[in-house]
């Protein structure tokens, strides 16, 4: 943060600033490089309280040029959406897919922020919150999946707030790093983007903090309006203007991307929340951080949006092999276990290992609804047909794990680069 306390800032030796109660007075070059803003950008330059610019984003939407590329990419990210719909309507039970393909995308979005946990960090920090665990930030992927379910359930009854944005906010940082800096509420400072801790190698000062709410306001105004473009692209200027405005002193970028998957939810835009981008980002992080910049210093809003929708039909095809991939697998297992005539209880763990692929006794019996030697029955049962596999090698407090679940939910697309996307 550029303000660390009242009276006293330390920029380095470039910069030197002198702070009374009431002035800020700002001596020295101005961090931001003003000639990268040209005046086709989509920002205004501001000068704040300290004396140099910052970037103040314009009022959605901006008049888009659709040109072949931009409607080419926004036909095929509808096709892929259409594809990922029609496979979710078909599935016997979408529910087992929901909760996966949503915590994995918690993992991927906290990796983007630097987060180390996995997914079977997260799985297992799921199972018993209070275990010892080699993850310190698997409590923060853990803040995303309970935020994302907030937001989900709170859009499908209210229309979308400045109130919700904080809850979220307040949510993500609850009990991990950056809970000191003000969960929940809107900064009341100046920030800024850097690929270091220092201001003046900012690519990116956000608008002062008396700018971000009249900014938010008209976002969510824009938000809830009439929807005249079409969704995608709506959302991937929302996601711009989110970030630009970076309204919150951290977890902006968390934020912004659990947007994108709530408001799909709220237009209906699928049956269940199955459809995710942090994968897409985190692949391509370079270029999404550069095309969001373009937007700001050249107005390009036709790069930053094909981008995105390359992303929407990447992780929209993503999502529809790994879901038949897991219904495969599942129809696979099941059909073995009724040719042998297993009981419904087995069937019924099975079904829970897609909800969770790592078991122990105590959480069987509890789901199972049984006692702790039925249910360690069941799980020998499929450890015997080569489902389930012990993980810790000890003779108490056994965990045993479904590695062909995992492997499925853990496995890289086939595609790495933007434009080498399959087609729906």
């Amino acid at each position: 943060m550029i303000y660390q306390r009242i009276g006293y800032c330390d920029f380095g030796d470039k910069i030197i600033v002198r702070v009374s109660f009431r002035t800020v007075e700002c001596i020295g070059p101005n961090p931001l490089d003003t000639k990268d803003f040209g005046p086709r950008g989509w920002v205004r330059l501001v000068r704040n309280t300290a004396g140099f610019e910052t970037c103040v984003p314009r009022d959605l939407p901006p008049d888009l040029d659709f040109d072949g590329a931009l409607v080419g990419a926004l036909s095929t990210a509808d096709r892929a959406l259409g594809q990922l719909n029609g496979i979710t309507r078909a599935l016997p039970n979408p529910r087992l897919l929901i909760r996966s393909f949503i915590r994995r995308e918690a993992v991927l979005s906290s990796r983007i922020e630097g987060t180390v946990a996995s997914l079977t960090d997260l799985y297992l920090f799921e199972m018993n919150p209070e275990r010892e665990n080699d993850a310190p930030d698997v409590r923060e992927v853990a803040n995303y999946v309970r935020a994302l379910d907030h937001g989900i359930e709170r859009l499908r009854s209210a229309s979308f707030s400045l109130s919700v944005l904080k809850e979220l906010h307040a949510i993500l940082l609850e009990g991990v790093r950056g809970s000191d800096r003000s969960p929940g509420a809107f900064r009341g400072r100046q920030n800024f983007i850097s690929r270091t801790d220092r201001v003046q190698d900012a690519t990116y000062i956000p608008p002062p903090h008396e700018h971000v709410l009249g900014l938010l306001e008209g976002l969510e105004r824009f938000v809830n309006g009439p929807g005249e473009l079409p969704l995608l692209i709506r959302l991937a200027m929302i996601h711009y203007q989110f970030e630009a405005i970076h309204p919150f002193e951290d977890g902006n970028g968390r934020v912004g991307r659990l947007l994108i998957s709530i408001l799909l939810d709220r237009e209906r835009a699928l049956p269940h929340p199955v459809l995710y981008l942090s994968a897409f980002f985190e692949r391509h992080q370079r270029a999404y951080y550069n095309l969001l910049l373009k937007v700001s210093q050249e107005g390009d809003w036709n790069a930053w949006i094909g981008f995105f929708l390359r992303g929407v039909a990447d992780q929209a095809i993503d999502a529809v092999e790994r879901s038949r991939a897991l219904f495969t697998l599942r129809d696979r297992w099941m059909a073995g276990c009724q040719k042998a005539r297993a009981s419904a209880l087995l069937l019924k763990l099975i079904d829970l290992l897609f909800i969770n692929p790592y078991v122990d006794v105590s959480h069987a019996a509890a789901e199972l609804g049984v006692r702790p030697q039925s249910a360690q029955n069941n799980i020998d049962q499929l450890v015997s047909r080569g489902i389930l596999g012990e993980i810790t090698g000890q003779r108490r407090n056994r965990v045993y794990a479904a590695r062909e679940i995992i492997r499925v939910l853990e496995a890289n697309p086939a595609f790495d680069e933007p434009g080498s996307e399959r087609s729906p």
